[in-house]
């Protein structure tokens, strides 16, 4: 099992997992020709796609999902409630998924969704497995409830969002409401709860903590790196921070 980002950040967010034969994009916020481009980066085929899981109806997690799905014949999940704010419904291949009914199914994958506070109609995000490892994925969260954290325990590896430092979105260019917004129980983790959702975790078995989302007007890399390791130090060799303009490198599980 690995695992890689196409990119992420408010200007577009799409994670491709791989398990055996199976590859699983979650979410495309990427223009059809972009998300191709980043494809090739890695030396991945669209018509090779499995499926697309849709996390909930914002644009940087959705734009491209209905051009890819109808490019390359492209199966798409979601929830019903992201299918009714987005246009998913009307895509061949489209079917949902209840996010409190457990876990389905693609290929060699087991796919567990589970429900987060996030101003969506239905959001929600992924645990993963292939075969005896897991890949856990928690962004466009305004809090951890303890349905989150328990979700996320047994994972081997965990893509966090860490949106924000709560100092810089304060002092930023964006207007209150915004900051309200973002900084909100329905709105974006910011580092320092990022950083506590780790610090519960037992993260001697994570192989990878990577973090996810970061805002380019109110966030580091640095700071970002810095919350996480001063809440667990021992991730230090095996923490990334992703980037908005570029694949990642492969995860290996």
């Amino acid at each position: 099992m690995r695992f890689a980002s196409l990119g992420s950040g408010s200007r577009g967010n799409a994670t491709l997992v791989e398990a055996g034969d199976t590859r699983v994009l979650v979410d495309c916020g990427f223009t059809l020709r972009e998300l191709e481009r980043r494809l090739g980066i890695l030396g991945v085929a669209p018509d090779s796609l499995s499926a697309i899981l849709v996390s909930h109806e914002h644009g940087d997690h959705v734009r491209g999902v209905a051009a890819v799905s109808r490019r390359h014949g492209i199966a798409v999940r979601s929830t019903r409630g992201t299918a009714r704010a987005t246009d998913l419904a009307e895509v061949a291949g489209w079917e949902p998924f209840d996010a409190h009914a457990g876990s389905f199914r693609i290929g060699d994958f087991e796919i567990l969704p589970y429900a987060v506070p996030h101003d969506a109609r239905e959001p929600c995000q992924f645990v993963l497995a292939g075969g005896r490892r897991c890949l856990g994925i928690l962004t466009d969260a305004g809090r951890v409830t303890p349905h989150v954290r328990d979700t996320l325990a047994a994972v081997d590896a965990l893509l966090l969002e860490c949106n924000h430092d709560a100092d810089m979105l304060a002092t930023g260019p964006y207007p209150p409401a915004l900051r309200a917004r973002v900084g909100g129980p329905l709105g974006h983790l910011s580092n320092a709860q990022a950083a506590a959702l780790l610090a519960q975790l037992e993260c001697g078995r994570l192989a990878h903590v990577v973090a996810a989302h970061l805002s380019e007007k109110n966030n580091l890399p640095e700071l970002a790196r810095a919350a996480l390791l001063d809440a667990a130090c021992a991730v230090e060799g095996r923490l990334a921070v992703l980037v908005q303009d570029a694949p990642s490198r492969w995860f290996e599980l």
